[in-house]
Formats: structure tokens, sequence, C-alpha cells
């Protein structure tokens, strides 16, 4: 058990004097780091746990301080309803960081609105990479839609979960030669999370650090669309290699896909480049034919305006529709597909961008 471990089970028997709960469970622990004689942690408390912070701080400087090569408890506080998220996490922080052990590169697919097939491009990409031979795991971050378990058909499959408290680990789904952890596997299909930010953020870092990830060449992450809570906590917790910013040739997706990449930039996560999808229909009895049903140019526009690489631009192909093939993303089923090809040269980009990229 790491010292970290170690902190977050001795931290886990500190309760929320309203709920009962778990301050661990509650997500209020943030990143942990131990580098004897010193601990530093960092409590993230909303609103209406405020008034505890002094007693809750002293019950963490008491406990921590009872670690043998530990005698300088710090205690970083932040109040998640009140302070700004971007003003803390957007300015470089990186000594709150804390690495997966295990994971070598974490890369986030973000995109600034819903319906320009983010989940696809993250899956198919994670897919595309795995099968060049390298280890891939898939985290589902969109709480509020998950969808990733429908496309890798394992929906309905609820993942193992071992141990208790803070030594809990989830064990990830493997399908398609990648793991994967989705809050769509630990509810039924059709039940809402209605969660706040703290919930949300608590349970993004479970995933990060109470999956069992093993070794892991990448990590890709699938954000929802927006720039909410879930970017904001990924880019709190853990050190990124880039972000991936998926948009469609419309205007309105281009304006969105402009504020995430924007947040992005104000957080110093790098912007590896942008992904335009559905750039153009092609019909399966003609496939030398381009059908731009949603205009053109908006990738290109969105790359050239911040100075970033167009990484690739995924056409939409209907395949035929066999049922064995449901549940398995495209560069499964048709791996000589246009679309399969236009994520093996984006797989191919990534890995050779990723590989010089410090984390």
């Amino acid at each position: 058990m790491t010292k970290t471990e170690q902190a977050l089970k001795v931290l886990d028997s500190i309760k929320d004097s309203v709920s009962g709960r778990s301050i661990v469970e509650l997500g209020w622990i943030g990143p942990i780091r131990i580098d004897p004689p010193r601990a530093i942690v960092r409590l993230n408390l909303p609103d209406s746990a405020y008034k505890q912070k002094e007693k809750i701080a002293q019950k963490i400087r008491d406990l921590l301080n009872d670690f043998s090569d530990v005698n300088d408890v710090q205690i970083e506080l932040e109040n998640t309803s009140t302070h700004s998220p971007i003003g803390q996490a957007g300015h470089g922080e990186s000594n709150s960081l804390l690495e997966i052990g295990g994971v070598k590169k974490i890369i986030a697919v973000s995109s600034g609105k819903g319906g320009v097939g983010k989940s696809t491009v993250a899956v198919n990409l994670a897919c595309s990479i795995a099968q060049k031979g390298f280890k891939v795991g898939l985290l589902d971050a969109d709480i509020y839609g998950p969808n990733t378990p429908t496309m890798l058909g394992v929906s309905g499959v609820a993942p193992e979960v071992i141990g208790e408290g803070a030594n809990q680990k989830i064990i990830p789904i493997e399908s398609c030669g990648i793991a994967m952890v989705s809050m769509g596997l630990l509810i039924d299909e059709d039940q809402p999370v209605i969660w706040r930010g703290p919930m949300l953020n608590g349970i993004i870092r479970q995933f990060l650090y109470q999956a069992d990830w093993g070794e892991r060449d990448f990590l890709i992450v699938d954000l929802p669309p927006g720039t909410g809570d879930a970017q904001l906590s990924l880019a709190q917790a853990v050190p990124m290699a880039g972000v991936i910013i998926v948009t469609t040739p419309q205007k309105v997706s281009l304006q969105d896909s402009r504020r995430g990449l924007a947040m992005f930039k104000k957080m110093n996560v790098p912007v590896i480049g942008v992904v335009e999808n559905m750039t153009a229909f092609i019909p399966q009895d003609q496939p030398e034919r381009r059908y731009k049903l949603f205009g053109s140019g908006g990738g290109k526009q969105l790359a050239d305006e911040n100075d970033i690489p167009l990484l690739a631009q995924i056409p939409i192909e209907i395949p035929i529709n066999e049922p064995e093939n449901e549940g398995r993303p495209m560069v499964h089923i048709y791996p000589e597909s246009i679309t399969a090809k236009s994520f093996e040269v984006l797989s191919d980009y990534i890995l050779g961008q990723v590989s010089q990229i410090k984390t």
C-alpha cells in the first residue's frame, strides 16, 4: 500500500457532521502529496461544509501526524462553491497534480457541445491505439450521459468492486482490446444522475485513482461536453499529455468548441489538435461521393485560429446493420472503411506527438 493509499484509508474515518458520510466518499479530499517529513492535502469544501473547515483540518493533521515519518501537515483549503476553480487550476499549479500509478500518458477528448460524436472519437481512438499493440484504458467521465458501455457492447455488465472504503477498487471491464470504466456500468440505463459539483468531482477522482488500471500506456478520458466540473476536476487532479477538441463543420459547433479550447489553454493543458467529425456523408453504394451535410471548413478554421493541427476529418458512413456487429466500434467491424482509416491516421499522429510530451 502506498503512502497516499494509507493516508486515504485513515482520512476515511473523518465524517461530515451533517450527513455522517466520509469526507473521502464525499469527494472533499483532493490530491495528497507525501514527501517526508511533509504531507500536503487539498481539502475541497462546498459552502454547506465550510463551517467545519477548522475541525476537519485539525482531524486531518492529527491523523497524518501519527505517520512515523510525517511531522508537518499542510492543508490547502478550497471552497468549491464560491471560489473560482479556473482561478485555482488555470494557472499551472502542477505541484498539486497526482499521477495514476501504472498509467503513462493521459489524453482527454473534449467538445464544446453535445452531439458532435465526441464519444465515438474517444472509443475508436482508444481501440485504434490498442490495435497497434499498446495497453489502453478508457475512462468515461461523462457522468450525466455515459454511453461508452453501449458503444463497446458491455451495457448492463456490472464491474467487480473489491475491498472497502479508501481501499475499494473498481475492476475495469475489458472490451474490444481496452479496459473501460463508466458511470453507465454502475447505474440502470434509464436512471438519471442528479449530482452537484462536489459529488461529480468525487466520482471522477474515484474512477481515476480507485480503478485498478494496472499498467497502461495510455488512458483516454471521454469528457462530457462543455466547460464544467468534469473538465476542471480532471485538470486539477492528474497531469495530462494533452486534450483533443472534437467539433463538426457547423458554425454553432465551432463557437462552442472555441470556448472549450480556450478553457484548456487557461488551465495550461496542452491542446494536441482538432478532430472534425461528420465532415461529409459517404453513401455505401457510392464511396467516391461526398455530401457535406453540415457545411465545411469548421475544423480547419478552429485549428488555424489557434495555430494547432487539424488532426483528422472523420466522415459519416452507415455500416450494414448486422446484429453481431452491435456494440463494436468502426475500427473493429470495418477496418477497411474510410472512417477506420481516418482513425488509424489519427492514432498514428497522436502516438508520434504524445511521445514527445513530458508529463
